[in-house]
């Protein structure tokens, strides 16, 4: 079955720097896009950055400049980069993945960004 498991989140200063990972297994990973997801505190899920099969990237506005988002096809791993971090960059940070028509999420990191 899909699986996607994030990691590397934790507390961070403001103006630090952190990578998240998402290991993903249970289908053909380097056949898919993917992208990172956050929530904030009492805020809905929003965008943050996306990879096309491909290498392509996009970003929301909150992360240009700031964050890269990358993946290892052969690790069947995506990453995201995040350096500057600013207090209103906490959030739960998810992995996603359109497979087979389903949108699959990981259980989430938590990033803390204190000023």
């Amino acid at each position: 079955q899909v699986q996607l498991v994030e990691s590397g989140g934790g507390l961070v200063q403001a103006g630090g720097s952190l990578r998240l990972s998402c290991a993903a297994s249970g289908f053909a990973f380097g056949s898919y896009g993917m992208s990172w997801y956050r929530q904030p505190p009492g805020k809905e899920r929003e965008v943050v950055a996306y990879i096309s099969r491909y290498g392509t990237t996009s970003y929301a506005d909150s992360g240009k400049g700031r964050f890269t988002i990358s993946r290892d096809n052969a690790k069947n791993t995506v990453y995201l980069q995040m350096n500057g971090l600013k207090p209103e960059d906490t959030a739960v940070y998810y992995c996603n993945a359109p497979v087979y028509g389903h949108n699959y999420w990981g259980q989430g990191t938590q990033v803390t960004v204190s000023s």
